[in-house]
């Protein structure tokens, strides 16, 4: 071998003994964490028996310390480790590393554990067992934490509706009490189709470990097989259309997708939140999909008297930072309510991050107080703090199903989402815009954000979609927050003139427009596939397949003050 070469690589794996040498140092330094205290032994394949006779698998990172401690409990149905479980595993090592018994459970039906995964139906009665397995045990001291995140969170808000004993504090983030995938403006496509993807690619025996992993973590392999489907009608055999055969999982939803249909109640853990005690800290990204939910659920806890912890950055489902943060935060909630309480909390228990300022924001409660700013539609596409002009003429578009508007960056279950460019979205003729000229001072909106339009349509059933940007002086229009509204012949017409007063909820945000930036709002019909296409027929269900154009009608003058309102912190 060169001799070069070969000092080379004699040097480079001194520095690696080195740099492993020194690894829990660097970690705990690098990510801000309290030192560690102990080793950790690891305990795999752990069997936790439920009441019907279905064996749970189980690993125990236990700590290298003498006497009980206290434990977090994590369920998921990700894997205890692997492709999708390594993350988990390196919080598990994190937890257990400064004191804490952590229980990673596989949940029922998934990898190593037995049974039938039916999704939410089990882990308000499997939790709450293996949380009693873990208080029967010599090595715990009868104090439980629940952390996790997505999937896992919403099986922390199932086991707490079991009020079990010892749970003495949770920790759900990116995730909501209720799991019902189909919102009041229709099924949330690309969410519902690309975690079936993720489910069905970690069960696979015909893919390579790399395959799976360019399938799950890598956008572009993951389009070229959601793209067959995001076309697709009808509905109910998209799986068909994808995978060539039908997924079990996704026909039983779709069967359940009627108004009425009882079956969504079972992952629907929302009411017992204005009963719950159990010390809550929350933590979401603006650009979640679960956003505006959590902050729900927040709420709630409000209303019933509750101080949960709230925690908002500028994260999206996937973003790799979450995992970070996510344990920095866990472990001051967890050493605060599980251990002796003596690292007190941060004094106040809502911290946002304000996007644009690229700066954390802390609040006594959330939302904040805020002047509620209007900024009125204008004629030619103007934004302005001034109502429009009498008489100004409506715009108009054409939304056709068969080119739907397409969805551009925002709250996706996939690494593209976030803040992307809107510019390319906003130069399609079905895409209308309003914006403000330059500002001369820097704006801040934190909180709900709301669009009151004046709108007709030429068909009874259609949509309406409006997102907030923020334009920086380069020209590029970058996505904030969004929202959308279905409507029918139901709803009640508010003019005279037989036009729509419509009140769309865009997701709360915390942004900073920038003095010189510019603030715009889009007009649309969709933002598909992360809405399924509105067809314009009024046909009810997932068989649906006919299409017909919607001439669309905004209006903004005197008697139509369309407006997009914005909460400009105080």
């Amino acid at each position: 071998m060169n001799r070069r070469i070969l000092t080379a690589l004699l040097g480079l794996g001194a520095f690696g003994a080195a740099v492993y040498s020194r690894r829990r140092r660097l970690m705990r330094h690098a990510l801000d964490l309290p030192p560690v205290n102990c080793g950790v032994e690891v305990r795999r394949g752990l069997r936790v028996t439920m009441s019907d006779g279905v064996a749970l698998a189980c690993d125990h990172y236990q700590p290298a310390a003498p006497g009980a401690h206290p434990t977090i409990l994590i369920r998921t149905p990700y894997s205890r480790g692997g492709l999708t479980g390594t993350m988990t595993a390196w919080t598990a090592q994190r937890f257990a590393e400064r004191g804490y018994h952590v229980i990673v459970q596989d949940v029922r039906g998934r990898f190593d554990s037995e049974g039938e995964f039916e999704p939410f139906v089990h882990e308000a009665s499997d939790g709450r067992q293996t949380v009693d397995w873990i208080l029967s045990q010599p090595w715990c001291n009868g104090v439980i934490g629940l952390w996790g995140q997505s999937y896992a969170g919403f099986a922390q808000w199932a086991t707490v509706s079991q009020s079990p004993a010892g749970v003495r504090a949770i920790f759900p983030m990116l995730t909501r009490s209720n799991f019902n995938p189909f919102s009041e403006n229709g099924i949330m496509l690309d969410t519902l189709l690309r975690w079936i993807v993720i489910l069905h690619t970690l069960d696979s025996d015909r893919l390579p470990a790399w395959k799976k992993a360019l399938r799950i973590l890598w956008p572009p392999e993951q389009e070229k097989l959601l793209a067959r489907g995001f076309d697709h009608l009808p509905l109910a055999t998209i799986d068909q259309a994808v995978f060539g055969y039908p997924i079990e999982l996704y026909r039983n939803w779709i069967r359940q997708f009627y108004p009425g249909s009882t079956y969504w109640q079972r992952a629907d853990m929302s009411p017992m939140l204005t009963e719950l005690e159990t010390p809550v800290h929350l933590v979401g990204g603006w650009y979640d999909i679960f956003i505006a939910d959590q902050l729900a659920d927040y709420a709630a806890l409000r209303q019933a008297g509750r101080r949960p912890y709230l925690t908002v950055g500028p994260w999206h489902h996937l973003h790799p930072e979450t995992r970070g943060a996510s344990v920095r935060l866990a472990l001051d909630w967890f050493d605060f309510h599980l251990k002796d309480g003596k690292r007190p909390l941060r004094p106040t228990p809502v911290r946002i991050y304000l996007m644009g300022a690229d700066q954390w924001r802390d609040l006594p409660d959330w939302p904040p107080p805020a002047k509620h700013w209007s900024y009125y539609l204008q004629p030619d596409g103007q934004l302005a703090r001034q109502k429009p002009p009498t008489g100004a003429d409506p715009d108009r578009y054409l939304y056709n199903p068969a080119d739907p508007t397409p969805n551009v960056g925002g709250p996706l279950l996939s690494s593209d989402a976030g803040p992307t460019d809107n510019r390319n979205l906003e130069a399609r003729p079905d895409v209308l815009t309003y914006t403000t000229e330059p500002l001369d001072q820097d704006v801040d909106v934190i909180g709900p954000v709301q669009l009151l339009l004046y709108v007709r349509s030429n068909r009874p059933h259609t949509s309406f979609f409006g997102r907030l940007c923020d334009v920086h002086p380069d020209g590029r229009s970058i996505n904030i927050c969004d929202g959308m509204a279905r409507i029918g012949p139901n709803q009640e017409v508010h003019q005279p003139d037989g036009s729509r007063r419509l009140e769309i909820k865009l997701t709360p945000t915390a942004q900073r427009f920038l003095q010189g930036h510019r603030i715009r709002l889009q007009v649309s019909s969709g933002a598909h596939p992360r809405y399924a296409r509105h067809l314009n027929t009024g046909e009810l269900g997932t068989r649906a397949i006919d299409m017909v154009v919607a001439e669309q009608t905004v209006y903004h003058d005197a008697n139509h003050p369309a407006a997009l309102i914005l909460p400009v912190a105080t």
